[in-house]
């Protein structure tokens, strides 16, 4: 991850926002970032201390979906793994009286750059040099993952830290991988990989509805899991899958099973994280404290 402890710190914004035109009171709202200068891949915690329960944000363009904790609300940001260095807009907003959006607070997160390795592989021609019929089959798949992505809960399904997804096996990463496959450069690698041998556990890394479980010629047999307010976690290459589409589970339910299906060299669990749509590291939601609950 980019940054020293230092900047990895929370940075805390206090503003003081009058609404003069409105009959309420002023706000004051103590904004928290963390961390503080995320790079690419990062889950950014967004903590509004002292926020009225109708309050709403946005970040880069999309919506922060906010859940009650303890002295205010929160929301999950993403900063997607190719997002440039640079600055992110935020900004918070209540509803006005008579129609409308009130902005109550804005600025900006500055996105720090982050290095990822170049990987070369090299598979079957057939798995990269698709012919028409398959092709027509991937993107059929991609669109029903995107579906499946599109449907998030309104609420959110989980409480406290994210689990990992596999008991044992031998993680070997790869996160924003950038991918030369048989000397063409193709997308970079959205997921954290676990080496496992056939048949092990896949467990869910929080409660969640599974919300797609299918077999792709890219991903194999897989399975995923809506957390809610736009959270997903995708878990890649399974040999079986054990739960079905529209099944709730608890945090630590087997799932499925590692396994060698789809585009892959071997048995290994492909564990992904989608984010308001940004691809995220998942070694960064596994790592996230979330704060107390409350209302």
């Amino acid at each position: 991850m980019t940054g020293g402890p230092t900047s990895r710190l929370a940075a805390l914004v206090l503003l003081t926002l009058l609404a003069a035109a409105l009959p309420r009171p002023a706000l004051a709202l103590t904004v928290v970032f963390s961390p503080a200068r995320p790079g690419p891949g990062d889950v950014v915690l967004v903590r509004v201390q002292g926020a009225p329960p109708d309050l709403a944000g946005e970040w880069s363009g999309r919506p922060l979906r906010f859940f009650p904790v303890r002295g205010g609300v929160a929301a999950l940001a993403g900063v997607d793994l190719d997002v440039p260095p640079g600055p992110v807009a935020w900004r918070l907003v209540r509803p006005m009286a008579r129609g409308g959006l009130l902005v109550v607070g804005k600025g900006s997160v500055t996105v720090q750059p982050r290095s990822f390795e170049t990987q070369h592989l090299t598979l079957p021609p057939a798995q990269v040099d698709l012919d028409p019929q398959t092709l027509a089959r991937v993107r059929a798949e991609q669109a029903e993952l995107a579906a499946a992505l599109a449907d998030s809960a309104g609420a959110r399904v989980w409480r406290g830290p994210f689990r990992t997804p596999i008991e044992g096996g031998h993680a070997t990463g790869g996160f924003g991988l950038r991918r030369i496959i048989n000397n063409q450069k193709r997308n970079p690698h959205a997921g954290y990989d676990w080496a496992a041998p056939r048949g092990t556990p896949v467990l869910a890394a929080h409660a969640g509805r599974v919300a797609l479980v299918a077999e792709h010629f890219f991903a194999g047999r897989l399975v995923v899991l809506d957390h809610g307010l736009g959270l997903f976690t995708l878990y890649f290459h399974l040999d079986e899958s054990r739960v079905t589409t529209g099944e709730s589970v608890p945090p630590g339910q087997p799932i499925g099973t590692v396994g060698l299906t789809g585009r892959t060299t071997g048995p290994h669990l492909h564990f992904a994280v989608l984010l308001g749509g940004a691809r995220v590291d998942p070694m960064t939601l596994l790592a996230l404290v979330p704060p107390p609950d409350g209302s």
